[in-house]
């Protein structure tokens, strides 16, 4: 397998009645595993679309999206909700944990899912990775905004994910907050080996991957290597 992620010609159209809004159109890009790769562009240009492509969260409506040698247009929604827990992370701008869960209760849900063992003292581990270790028993509601986003790091990088996908991991975090989490989330990605797609307005972030893609109308209008 040469890369990990390989899109073809991808678009994505939605449909209201007699009218057809154009997302995204002729898509295409492949990742290597082990790289890093920021999304960036203006609000409305397909970003986070884009990233729910490739993460299987949504589907295309032409072109195909393979990722880790799997055709993502040829699973049902059960194959695909399998694919996403055995080979993808995911990192929300807000946060998305469940609020009648602990924080370790939260680490926990993706591994009792894959039915592996001793999930608890793991949980545990990686809330101490991003300095949670005693916050564990907190409820989402009893978290600032950086130690939510430090769970659901700790949550996504739980499966030891192939890639990891991040929708704007800093959109709701203030400076100071962003570059601890910034600094964990390349730390951990790199003592993972785990492939990093992350969307972002923030061009300093951006600027930490080795790879910029810029989308403009939908279309990809730059691909660099930073």
């Amino acid at each position: 397998m040469n890369s990990i992620l390989d899109l073809k010609e991808v678009g994505k159209i939605y449909k209201s009645g007699s009218r057809s809004l154009t997302v995204l159109q002729d898509i295409n890009f492949s990742v290597n595993p082990g790289s890093t790769l920021a999304i960036v562009g203006p609000s409305g240009s397909g970003k986070t679309t884009l990233l729910g492509l490739c993460a299987g969260l949504d589907r295309s409506s032409s072109g195909t999206v393979e990722l880790h040698g799997t055709r993502l247009n040829d699973l049902n929604e059960d194959q695909l909700a399998s694919a996403r827990n055995q080979y993808i992370g995911f990192i929300f701008q807000n946060f998305q944990l469940l609020p009648t869960l602990t924080a370790l209760e939260n680490v926990m849900v993706p591994l009792e899912l894959r039915g592996e063992k001793n999930i608890k003292s793991r949980a545990l581990d990686l809330l101490d990775k991003v300095g949670l270790a005693e916050r564990g028993h907190h409820y989402p509601t009893q978290l600032s905004g950086g130690e939510q986003q430090r769970v659901s790091l700790a949550r996504a990088f739980s499966n030891n994910p192939a890639i990891l996908f991040a929708d704007e991991p800093t959109g709701n975090l203030d400076a100071e907050t962003s570059e601890k989490v910034v600094k964990l989330l390349f730390d951990l990605n790199k003592e993972a080996g785990t492939t990093l797609v992350l969307v972002t307005h923030d061009l300093e972030l951006a600027a930490k991957t080795q790879r910029i893609i810029r989308i403009k109308g939908g279309r990809i209008v730059s691909d660099q290597h930073t």
